[in-house]
Formats: C-alpha cells, structure tokens, sequence
C-alpha cells in the first residue's frame, strides 16, 4: 500500500518517479496481481493520472483495462474505474484548460489523440459488443461510464462504430433500453448516445423508429414541460429530427402512428407571450424544424401531401397561423413560423384556401396575406423575416390558379376598393418603391401570381396605373418597361431593381402570344433590348445583359406574327445585323453561369446570406433551364428550317392523331377481349358444373345398373328353384278373368270411338260459330248459352269415361297382383304345356298393356281437343263483346250527331227570323225546293 500513497502523493523518500514510470508499475500490478483488491487499486490510480498523463495511459494502459472488463465481470467497482479511464483517454470532451495562444494546437491534437485511440479500441469489434453487453448491468457506476464511453467512440468514429454495432445482436435494441432507465443522468446520456449513433445511417434509424423510439421521445417531451422544458426537451428534439429528416420510412411509421396530431399542443401559446427564455426559443425553434421535416419540398409529393391533409385535420396549422398573427412573439421564432407555414401549406389546395380566410387581429379584420406582405415591402423589416414573407406568398400561389386570379382580381379596375389595401395594391407599391430590395419582392411575387396560368398573364394586360394628374393611365406591362429605361442610366445600381422586372416581364410574355404582341407594340421596346444586349459593360451589368436577350428570345419562340414590323424573322435580322447570332447567344448564357444561378436552383426557399446576394428566384431558374435551348436554336434556324419544322409538326401531329385513334381502338379491342375473356371464364364455369352433373348423373346411373343386375341375378335363381320343383302354374289368372278382361277392354274402345265422334261433331258446330260469330253483327245469346251446354255435357262424358278408364286400371293392377302372388292352394295342377300357357299368358298381359297405354293416349287427345274447345268458345265471347262495344259506341255517336243537327237547325232557324224582322228577304230551303221542282217542270215542259 505504501506504493499506492507514493503515486497518490504522499511523502516518501528518495526520488520521486515520473508519470511514465508510475503508471508502467500500475500496468504491471495490474496484469499480474492475484488479489482483486490491488487490482481494483491500480485501476483507480491509473483513472487518477488518465486526465493528466493522457498519452501514456492510452499507449500502455488500455490493453490491461479492456482485459479487466473481460475478466472481472463480477466486481462492478473495477469496472466502473476502467470504464471511466478509457472514457479520459478516448474522449476529447474534458480537457484542461490552454492559454489562448495554445488553444487551437492543443485541441487539433487532442482530437487526433482522441481518434487514434479510439481506432485501436475498435481495431477488434468484440471490444464494441463487450461494451454493449456491459450496458446490461443494471448498476449506475457499470452502467453510465459505459454509455459516456461509448458516446465518446461514435463522435470519433462514427460510421465505424454504427457498422460493428448494426451488425451486433440486438446492439440498437440494448441502446434503446437506456430510455427507460429511471435514473435521469442514464436517460439523458442516453439521449445523447442514441444521437450520435443514428446521424447519418438510415438504417440504424429506421430500427430505432420501431423500436418504439417515437412514443418514448414523445413522452419524454411531454413529461418534461413540451416547450417549457429544458435541455432535455431539445435533447429529444434533435433525436427525432435526425431520425425524420430525409428518411421517408421512418416519416411515413410517424404520419401513421399518429405522431403528427401529438405536436398540436406544443405550438398553445398564451395572450402574453413576452419574455420567453433562451431555452424555451431553441425548443420552439426545433419544433417548427420538426414540422418543416414531415413537410418538405424534398419529400415524394404524396408523402408530403398525405402529412399537410393530416396536419390541416388535426388543427395543427390552425395553430401555427395562432402565432402566426400573435403579438410579442420573438422575430425569429415568427420567421420560422412564416417558413412552417410556407411548407405547410404549398401545393395543397385546402390549406391554401384556409390561409386564404385568416385574418389578422385588428380593427378593421385583414387578411393574413396583406398583413404578411405590408412586412414585405417595409424596408424596416428584418431581411431575414421579408424573405419568409416571400416564401409564404410563393407557396400560398404554387399550384394554386384559384389564389392566383383572387391576388389579380385586386389589381382589375372593377375590384379595386378605395376603402381598402388590397394585395395587389401592395405589390405595386413595393414594385415601384424606391427600395430596390421591396422591387425585387414585389416582381418576383407578381411572377408568381402569373406561373403556369395563362389567364392571369391576358388579365393583367387590362391593368392601368395612373401615373401623374392631368396624363392619361399607363398599363403595368409599360410602367414596368418605364422604370427599366430609367435605371438605365443610373450605372452600378438599381442592378436588383432591373433584374426583379426583367424576371417578370419574362414570366409575364413566356407562352403567351397576345402579352408579346403587346410588349412588341410599343415601339422603344425592342431597340432598348437590342441597345442593352450590344454594349459592352461591367462584370455587374452581364446577367442583366443575358435577361434582356431572354426577353428578346422569348418574342422570338412565342411570337404568332401578328405584327408585321416584328415577325420572328425580322427580328432574327435585326439580331443578326446589329448582336451577332454568337454574340446574343454567348449573353443568353450569362444567365446560368452567375455564381448564384446555382445556389438558387437548389431549393424553392429564397435563402440569401446578404440582401444585395438575393438576385434570382427559383422558379424563374427552372424557366430559363427550360427556354434557352429553345430560343437558341429559334434564332440560328432559318426561315426554310422554320417551314420544314412546321410541316413535320403538322406531320407529327397527323401522326399523333392517328396514334391516338389506334389506341382507342386498341382499348376498344382490349375491352372486347376483357369481355369475352369474362364469358369464356364463366362458360367454363358453366361447362365444370354441367361435366360434374353428367359425372354425377352417370354414376347413379351405374348404381342403378348394378341394381338391376343384382336382382335380376336374384329373379332368375328364382325361375330356377321353381322349375326344378314342377310347381310351375299360370300365375293364378284363370280363364274367366281372361275373357272378362277382354270384354272390358273391347268395351273401352267403343267408348273411345263414341267420345272421338262426338269430338268430330262438337268441332264442326265450334267452326259454324265462329263462322256465325264473323258474320254477325249483333249479339247471339241463346246460340252462345247453347254451345257452352253442349260443352258442359261434352265435360262429363269425358269425366265419366275418365272415371270408368281408372276403375279398369284398377282392375287390371289387381289382375297384376294375383298373377304375382301365384296360385292358391287348391288350384288344380297344370299339365304338360304349363309354360306354353305361361307364354301365352305373358302375351296376353303385354297386349293388354298396349291397349292401355292406347287408351291413355286417345284419353290425353280427348283432353286437349276439349281445352281447344274450351279456349275457342273464351275467344267467341271475347269477340262478341268487343262487337257489342262497338254497336253501343256507334249508337251513341249517331245519337250525338242527331243533337247536333238539330241544335244547328234551331240556330239556322232563328237567325232567318230575325234577318225577317230586318226587313232582308230570305229565302227558306221550302221555297228552294219549290223553285228547284218548278223550273225542271218548265225544262220538261
């Protein structure tokens, strides 16, 4: 022990050794000390010196340590000691403090120290899953250095460690543990570990999502006070953050577990809301980040769309707009919310119209938009703040042709109200303001108000501005080609100004002929742009150069030559004559090689380091990606190569057309083959069942076969015992119930032929009525109620006949059965032929059957011949009725006419009377008659 007091600082005698020497003695009684508790001693020595003699422990000490948690597993106290030794030697968290001069070399050399030794840890991966089995042990002085330790090794190696432990059983799932441990420092250590161990590997994050990390970080921030709490809460934050960000699984596991709608309460915020601590800001400002995730424009468009329709269901965006128009909020949790918004909101048409409707709480109410944009164009806003305003505005109109022509309606003569600030009053007022930054805004809003909506680029030509009193109103496409000729001449300023316009102006005519024609009208247009393009100026005037020649371009490619002095060929001449076709299109090329070209095509997001930096718009870089090639190749074509290229689009087009009717004959075709697929699948069906029918119909059919046999195997055994005894007899028929049986059936057929004569004659008295029926015109009765007697008795025979038919069948199957029963006791004995009369008897039977089955025919003809009868004599009546209907209808129409006559008589008759009592001679139709007689009589005469 008086070893132990020398290194630890107590006085002895001698020299004392240096740290080098001491802490090789340490390493050595370490490895070869039998006695746990000396062992347990040097550990504790060398964790006292690993701070200060760092070097010396790491390079002699570590393989002894890493030996001491392999084999004292039993005693918590030398592990912890190890534990906390290599977590000094690996980890460059906890150093001493270095003059300034030395700060920065110390710590350079620091982490290389700290890296080196954590390669040798990690040189054999069992030493990463010894530390992950450690993790087990439930003991706090076990337990806590291991999770420091290993924290320590991701920050200095981390793909390495995530590749051992990935591949470690159950490795993550051990780590996730520590976020039930009760004590609050393993937990919160935890936390960090979990943070290190999943940036950056998609993998290792997708296995903590479902080991149900989201609902224990979640609670965690609950328990904590959500955005009240304290490092913790960020802590949780950034975990979920680095396993949400560009992870679309891990995104989608959130949306569906429901996770979106716990977020809602984070963003309550008070009617006070002054004095927020540091703290509370970063957590609310992580938070925000956290929405932003699940929103981005990166994402696939249906993960981000399926996220902003639950966050609109759940309120959250309700919410954010909350504090959105809040006051006292702090600018850069504002700006964040703006930016939240933004994301939220873009390209999803519901939460667009819902951000439509909010209003901002003042007196009188105003729209959310116009109060956002009044903070655009006020110079006195944070630069950071009017570039989120921007952003919200962008997004509000992406995809969004509906809040595109509400933001234009508020420029229309018609729509313009006095009383109040409208969004488009704003913009162009910010347009025409004389900061060029609020220009630049103002443009490339307006911009957006007329991306991809051909409607609003015509409606906004009715715009007019009026300038000055007493001069007529400018429209806006002008005013905004005023303004570029002014800052003309204003060199080395207004560039942003110019460039804002040229952007709009772009936007503006790009596809749409009639807003060309329009530029082109006015005649100082095309000689400014011409002029801008050929001079040769300064690095600072080249992009707006190569803007003007995209103007030029674009009425070049969507001109339709309605104005003769500006056809595409004529300006492609004059662009020959006084650019050069490779000088326009070296300026056309300024465009894409700008330094922040680039950085503003990467993202939607207007994100600049510096307000004079904020020159292009994403949008608009997507457009020019677009029209370069395009207008390129416009201008270098010839006239023959502009026809040649129209005939083979016409060609095309013919021949799209074409295609286009091949398929739908082809989905016609697809149709029908569908159909009769579906037939043939339920014919075959069809088909199954009838062949498992048949199957079962012919086996029955078998069994009844085999049936037969077997009894007719049985029967003629029968025969055969019978004939060997000699007792064969005549079936007990005897030879009067033959004869009697013949006069019975001879009696049915004269019966038969009675009933078919009577049949003969009742036809022939049905056809005379039916005849008499056609003839007819009025009813007949008694003739009627004749036949339908005649029919009755005709019903009664048949039943009569019927009934003695049965008694005889009858008869006969008790003939049958006393056949089959054989013959009595005291029946005499047959002679000889007994089997020639047992045939002729047999032939009898089968004779009389044929007479029966004849019997049963000429019965079943009788029947029908009778419902014939039956049925004719329904149709008589039925005739003779409709005949009687008719008679009455024609008695009754003669009868009216009757009525009308004579009330046409009685008129006649007394209008003449009163032509009489006029004093007019009238003549009467007697008279007539009388004159008529007498002048025949003279003519004869």
């Amino acid at each position: 022990m008086n070893f132990f007091r020398g290194v630890m600082g107590g006085q002895t005698a001698g020299p004392q050794p240096s740290g080098a020497e001491t802490i090789q003695k340490l390493c050595d009684r370490v490895a070869s000390s039998t006695l746990l508790e000396d062992r347990r001693d040097a550990v504790r020595a060398l964790k006292s010196l690993s701070k200060k003699y760092r070097m010396e422990v790491g390079t002699q000490a570590m393989d002894h340590l890493i030996n001491i948690l392999q084999t004292d597993r039993s005693d918590s106290e030398i592990l912890g000691y190890a534990l906390d030794t290599l977590y000094n030697v690996i980890s460059n968290d906890e150093e001493e403090e270095q003059d300034e001069s030395e700060d920065e070399n110390a710590q350079k050399q620091a982490d290389d120290l700290g890296t080196q030794f954590t390669e040798t840890f990690i040189q054999d991966p069992e030493h990463i899953t010894l530390l992950l089995t450690l993790l087990e042990e439930f003991d706090f002085h076990v337990r806590w250095p291991g999770v420091k330790l290993l924290t320590a090794l991701l920050k200095n190696q981390g793909v390495q460690v995530q590749g051992i432990i990935l591949v470690s059983p159950m490795g993550v799932s051990r780590l996730m543990d520590l976020l039930a441990d009760s004590r609050e420092v393993i937990r919160n250590d935890g936390l960090l570990l979990l943070q290190q161990l999943t940036k950056g590997n998609a993998a290792i994050q997708k296995i903590v999502a479902f080991e149900n990390a989201f609902e224990r970080l979640l609670d965690i921030i609950t328990e904590e006070g959500s955005s009240d709490g304290g490092i913790v809460v960020e802590d949780c934050l950034l975990l979920l953050l680095n396993l949400l960000k560009n992870n679309s699984s891990n995104q989608n596991f959130f949306k569906e577990g429901s996770y979106i709608q716990r977020m809602k309460p984070w963003f309550e915020v008070g009617d006070d809301n002054s004095g927020w601590s540091a703290q509370k800001v970063t957590n609310l400002h992580l938070m925000l980040q956290l929405v932003r995730v699940m929103v981005s424009p990166v994402n696939s468009p249906g993960a981000t769309a399926s996220c902003q329709k639950c966050m609109y269901q759940c309120g959250l965006l309700q919410q954010l707009c909350t504090i959105l128009m809040a006051t006292g909020v702090p600018a850069d949790i504002l700006t964040e919310t703006i930016n939240t918004v933004s994301e939220v909101i873009r390209g999803s048409q519901v939460n667009q119209d819902y951000f439509a409707s909010v209003n901002a709480p003042s007196n009188p109410p105003r729209p959310a938009i116009v109060v956002l944009l009044m903070s655009m164009v006020n110079e006195r806003q944070p630069f950071v703040l009017r570039c989120a305003v921007l952003y919200c505005f962008q997004c509000f109109l992406f995809k969004n042709q509906k809040g595109q022509g509400e933001i234009v309606a508020t420029l229309l003569p018609s729509t313009i109200d006095a009383n109040s600030i409208s969004a488009g009053q704003l913009l162009c007022g910010g347009l025409f303001s004389a900061d060029s930054l609020s220009n630049w805004c103002a443009a490339v809003a307006l911009a957006h108000t007329l991306q991809d909506n051909l409607t609003q680029k015509e409606q906004l030509l009715r715009v007019q501005l009026a300038t000055s009193l007493g001069k007529p109103p400018v429209s806006l496409l002008q005013q905004c080609t005023n303004i570029l000729s002014q800052t003309k001449a204003e060199k080395g300023s207004k560039v942003q100004t110019r460039v804002g316009l040229l952007m709009l102006l772009c936007t503006w005519i790009s596809n749409c002929p009639i807003a060309v024609t329009h530029f082109l009208h006015n005649q100082e247009n095309v000689p400014f742009l011409t002029a801008q393009i050929s001079e040769n100026l300064g690095e600072d005037e080249r992009l707006v150069q190569g803007l003007c020649a995209l103007l030029l371009g674009i009425c070049i490619y969507y001109n339709d030559n309605s104005l003769e002095n500006y056809t595409k060929e004529k300006l492609k001449q004059l662009i020959e004559k006084r650019i050069g076709k490779e000088n326009f299109v070296e300026k056309l090329g300024f465009i894409t090689k700008h330094e922040l070209y680039s950085r503003a095509a990467l993202k939607p997001q207007p994100v600049f380091p510096s307000p004079e930096q904020m020159l292009f718009d994403h949008e608009f870089t997507r457009l020019v990606k677009e029209l370069e090639g395009l207008i390129t190749k416009a201008v270098h074509k010839s006239s023959e190569e502009e026809e040649k290229e129209e005939e083979v689009k016409k060609t095309l087009e013919q021949h799209d057309n074409i295609v286009t009717q091949y398929k739908e004959l082809i989905r016609e075709q697809d149709a029908q083959i569908q159909e009769l697929k579906e037939k043939v699948s339920s014919m075959t069906t069809q088909t199954e069942q009838l062949q498992a029918t048949v199957s079962q119909q012919q086996s029955q059919i078998q069994q009844h076969k085999d049936q037969y046999n077997i009894l007719k195997l049985k029967l003629g055994k029968e025969n055969q015992s019978q004939s060997s005894q000699g007792d064969t007899q005549v079936n007990g028929l005897q030879t009067e119930e033959l004869s009697q049986l013949r006069e019975e059936l001879e009696e049915l057929r004269r019966q038969q032929t009675l009933l078919q004569t009577q049949l003969s004659e009742k036809d022939a008295l049905i056809d005379s009525l039916k005849s008499a029926a056609k003839a007819a015109e009025g009813p007949a009765g008694s003739d009627n109620t004749e036949l339908l007697q005649e029919l009755e008795a005709l019903k009664n025979q048949v039943q009569t006949h019927l009934a003695e038919i049965g008694l005889l069948k009858a008869e006969r199957q008790e003939l049958l059965r006393r056949a089959e029963a054989g013959p009595s006791d005291t029946a005499p004995p047959s002679d000889g032929s007994s089997d020639a009369a047992k045939a002729e008897l047999e032939n009898r039977l089968a004779a009389q059957t044929a007479e029966m089955e004849q019997l049963k025919e000429s019965r079943s003809g009788l029947e029908q011949q009778l419902a014939a009868a039956t049925s004719t004599v329904a149709i008589l009546q039925t005739e003779k009725a409709k005949l009687q209907t008719e008679v009455q209808e024609s008695k009754k129409e003669q009868d009216d006419l009757l009525m009308l006559l004579a009330d046409q008589d009685q008129k006649i008759h007394s209008l003449k009377q009163r032509l009489k009592d006029l004093g007019e001679t009238v003549e009467d139709e007697d008279d007539l008659r009388d004159q008529t007689s007498d002048e025949d009589d003279e003519d004869e005469d």
